[in-house]
């Protein structure tokens, strides 16, 4: 699965947030049996191999704050974790690769691409 998402973006670079990892780590535990549970995990072990995670940082908090007061003055309410995603994205000048494109068309400047 990661090999198929790195073969939709091409020659660009794929990396992963910190707050992205807290959303698998999420969902191990959340795993309804252990079968689940170890197939997650192993996943999550391939996704940690291959790609490098970057970390929420002062600099991303100022730029969320920024992108959440601004939307919801205007109405817009964009959910938590896909707007620190999208944040952390922003400031490293990337994308997102996303299944859920609706949240992250809601932050604005971020490319978003649909898996």
């Amino acid at each position: 699965m990661i090999a198929d998402a790195i073969d939709m973006v091409g020659d660009q670079n794929v990396a992963l947030t910190s707050i992205g990892l807290t959303e698998f780590v999420h969902g191990i535990y959340r795993a309804p049996n252990d079968e689940i549970r170890l197939r997650r995990r192993e996943f999550l072990n391939e996704i940690l191999r291959d790609l490098t995670v970057y970390p929420y940082t002062t600099e991303t908090a100022l730029l969320a704050g920024q992108i959440d007061g601004e939307q919801t003055a205007k109405g817009v309410t964009i959910p938590f974790t896909d707007l620190l995603i999208g944040a952390t994205a922003l400031s490293l000048g990337f994308g997102v690769l996303t299944a859920n494109v609706r949240h992250f068309q809601m932050i604005p400047g971020l490319s978003v691409v649909s898996m």
